[in-house]
């Protein structure tokens, strides 16, 4: 074989292992060849060459993650925003209507004037609430250094501002959970009630958070008119973002549903030793 078939057969052997995966490309040895040869010159160069289109991989890869941490900013601000826009503004400017009329109401009738004055307080009290919300979504640390039962107690008092539709809530026991598990129940917990208040109808929701020793158990009730949880139309991810929610800190989710008789949701957690 010829020095030229040589040299060829030399870069078809190489440019072949260049084409594996690095976890199972060989180690490429120039200090093998003669101190000057081409072959080791040749062999630096495509080294040299293999680790700057590495390098640039990584770096591309690198700023495709931070300009989707970036998208993913600017996605939650518009969120936050949109929340400000669509519950806040439009529960105060409710309570400014009522309460520039409120007097005039009163003057001609008394009853009908308590009657709007509790609705000013529902207004107001819904939009502190969301306000308040808002400014958790902005400081995550809030939701885990905040005693859970108040939490929800701020979620039920958003949720009824917002929808007029009143809210039971029950403590049973006291707990302490990990992090990751305070944070996914209260996620959670806002889950079932926005979809409460996209689909239900309900009239009432009664909700409960019950602790027992190495157990925290949530159970949220609305008597709307319910659904077949086997037939869940295309588009409703609801549902699965709480199965993965829950899945995620081990935790069972459970849905009972029925056409015209509410909807049942319950997440237990059980703290297993390990």
């Amino acid at each position: 074989m010829s020095i030229q078939d040589k040299y060829y057969a030399y870069l078809s052997r190489l440019f072949q292992q260049m084409a594996l995966e690095p976890e199972t490309r060989p180690a490429l040895r120039p200090e093998q060849w003669p101190e000057g040869s081409p072959e080791q010159l040749l062999l630096q160069e495509i080294q040299t060459a293999l680790t700057a289109v590495e390098a640039h991989n990584q770096a591309r890869q690198l700023q495709a993650a931070a300009q989707e941490r970036t998208q993913a900013t600017l996605q939650e601000r518009q969120r936050l925003a949109q929340n400000l826009h669509d519950a806040v503004n439009q529960s105060l400017f409710s309570a400014s209507l009522i309460a520039e009329v409120l007097p005039r109401v009163w003057e001609r009738n008394p009853d009908e004037g308590k009657q709007s004055l509790e609705e000013l307080r529902r207004l107001t009290r819904g939009a502190i609430a969301e306000m308040r919300g808002l400014l958790v979504e902005l400081q995550p640390l809030v939701i885990i250094d905040s005693d859970l039962g108040d939490l929800l107690r701020q979620l039920s008092d958003a949720f009824t501002g917002r929808t007029n539709i009143p809210i039971a809530l029950t403590i049973k026991g006291k707990g302490t959970l990990p992090t990751e598990v305070q944070v996914a129940i209260y996620r959670l917990c806002q889950e079932g009630l926005n979809n409460i208040a996209k689909h239900a109808r309900a009239s009432q929701v009664m909700m409960q958070l019950h602790y027992e020793t190495d157990l925290a158990e949530l159970t949220i009730y609305d008597d709307g008119r319910g659904f077949d949880p086997a037939q869940v139309p295309p588009g409703h991810y609801g549902l699965n973002i709480m199965q993965e929610r829950a899945e995620a800190i081990g935790a069972l989710l459970s849905v009972a549903s029925q056409s015209g008789h509410g909807t049942k949701i319950k997440i237990s957690w059980l703290n297993a030793p390990p």
